[in-house]
């Protein structure tokens, strides 16, 4: 069993975050000693590795919230997580696209700044843009 001080240090989390994690729900509820101090398990550490990895891929707490829950039994839960999984990556494929857009808009801007004499194309091309 582990004290919330270890666990942070552990996973890089913050005991703000592990209280947070365990109020909404991603962390069933911790066991506490005779003095109230919750004690960590391997279980639960595992779920926190879990979560963090899940963060790094992008997923929403609600969708991790899912992803857990689906987590006790994979293979009921295959098509629906392959869906997640999928919609998650096509949401990441546009947003590469729009950076890849934005990418291109500011290079053309930095590249007629450094050839202009006169004005701030940067700040120009920023006012002409047209809201979405």
């Amino acid at each position: 069993m582990y004290k919330i001080g270890e666990i942070s240090k552990r996973t890089g989390m913050s005991a703000d975050t592990l209280r947070y994690y365990e109020k909404y729900g991603l962390l069933p509820a911790i066991s506490r000693n005779a003095s109230g101090i919750r004690c960590y398990s391997d279980k639960d550490i595992s779920r926190l590795k879990f979560i963090k990895r899940a963060q790094r891929m992008n997923f929403t707490l609600d969708e991790i919230k899912n992803l857990l829950s689906m987590r006790e039994n994979p293979q009921h839960a295959k098509n629906h997580v392959r869906q997640l999984t999928a919609d998650k990556l096509n949401k990441i494929e546009e947003r590469l696209s729009e950076l890849s857009t934005l990418h291109n808009e500011l290079q053309l801007l930095l590249n007629l700044c450094r050839g202009s004499k006169h004005g701030c194309p940067i700040i120009e091309g920023i006012d002409n843009k047209d809201p979405d």
